[in-house]
């Protein structure tokens, strides 16, 4: 068998049905539709979720909890991740987007001390953690807090 022999099996596919085009198609005047009523209606027919008038479910039940719209969120690095780039290279936002360490840039980018540095790296950064600023330095790099 070649791809241009390729067919669908009988009954896979079917054509849509025209409706509305007059009335010895079977499905001419109504459209199918029947006689009046919401349902016959341009754009007729409840919402999701609607209960004939009753309170809906989604109403009755009590809320819980709250968004802070303040909320800081950080792109999180930890110190042993940084061991990939060449020594006295410059590491920030960017440059750990394009290597893939982080996908979203979010509020901004934390560095945090877990793990062994053994490179001499200068980061850039909103925020580091105290154990991540001694593991820097004590590579031999600098912290930078932008």
């Amino acid at each position: 068998m070649k791809l241009h022999e390729l067919q669908y099996t009988e009954g896979a596919r079917k054509e849509r049905k025209r409706v509305g085009r007059g009335t010895s198609s079977g499905t001419g005047k109504t459209a199918g539709k029947g006689q009046k009523g919401q349902k016959a209606r341009s754009g007729g027919g409840k919402k999701p979720g609607f209960e004939g008038g009753q309170t809906p479910l989604f109403m009755r039940l009590p809320k819980r909890g709250f968004t802070n719209f303040n909320k800081v969120e950080y792109a999180i690095v930890n110190v042993e991740d940084l061991n990939k780039f060449e020594a006295g290279s410059v590491v920030d936002m960017a440059t750990l987007k394009e290597c893939g360490l982080i996908k979203k840039e979010l509020d901004g980018l934390k560095v945090l001390g877990n793990g062994k540095l053994e490179v001499a790296l200068t980061v850039k950064a909103q925020k580091f953690s105290k154990s991540a600023v001694a593991a820097i330095e004590a590579a031999g790099g600098k912290t930078e807090v932008i």
